[in-house]
């Protein structure tokens, strides 16, 4: 084979691999788009009036998440099964913030953390890297850490809204998910990062929940939700 024979067959391959590419780019734009609307929804319980309309609004972005699991499945088709890892870095990004959006929806809906196997559930995609196209534990764990700064925001959001005790709950979790953090021995430099963020979200709602001690609002939280003063 000649020298200009071998390069243009090397030219075809770098063409198939660029189809491949755009076809993925082309299904990523449309799951960012859909994870904005996603988004967008959630937003609204950050309102005050929000609080009151939780339950419809987590109704409305599972509805949602039907279309991302149709998405998903087309991404699927995309690349060859076996080149997951060759492909990621396409759909890392927004399927750490679909991961986000899953686990804030289970969160309002029963204030748990949701685990990576019902995340794949939700986003119609495998847990287990043996069976396809899976849910990284990594970018599990990224969507998970979005949580937690989702969180302390509501925590403040909670106050301005009247609810004193939704801080207190909020805050019970977020230590529970740092010291899960905790027991983790993380390599990846990018979610090292992320998680040192983790400390600052725990202070931002501890000094939400020792504002409302000051004023006496957290005693007023304790005996709304049924507890002793």
């Amino acid at each position: 084979m000649s020298v200009s024979d071998m390069f243009a067959a090397l030219q075809g391959a770098l063409g198939q691999d660029q189809d491949i590419r755009e076809e993925i780019r082309k299904v990523v734009q449309a799951l960012e788009q859909t994870a904005r609307e996603i988004l967008t929804l959630l937003q609204g319980v950050h309102q005050g009036p929000g609080f009151q309309h939780i339950p419809k609004k987590c109704q409305k972005a599972r509805e949602h998440f039907s279309t991302v699991r149709t998405q998903m499945e087309s991404l699927k088709t995309k690349f060859p099964a076996d080149q997951y890892y060759r492909f990621h870095e396409h759909w890392r990004f927004v399927l750490q913030r679909l991961v986000f959006l899953a686990a804030f929806v289970v969160y309002l809906e029963s204030e748990t953390l949701v685990t990576r196997e019902a995340v794949a559930e939700i986003l119609g995609i495998e847990a287990d890297r043996e069976r396809g196209f899976h849910l990284d534990i990594e970018d599990y764990l990224s969507g998970v850490l979005t949580l937690a700064s989702e969180l302390a925001r509501l925590a403040v959001n909670s106050v301005t809204a009247g609810d004193y005790s939704r801080p207190l709950r909020i805050s019970t979790f977020i230590n529970e998910l740092d010291s899960g953090f905790r027991l983790l021995n993380l390599k990846n430099d990018s979610l090292r990062k992320r998680y040192d963020g983790l400390k600052y979200d725990v202070k931002k709602i501890e000094e939400v929940v020792y504002d409302l001690s000051i004023r006496g609002l957290n005693k007023e939280a304790t005996v709304g939700a049924g507890g002793e003063k």
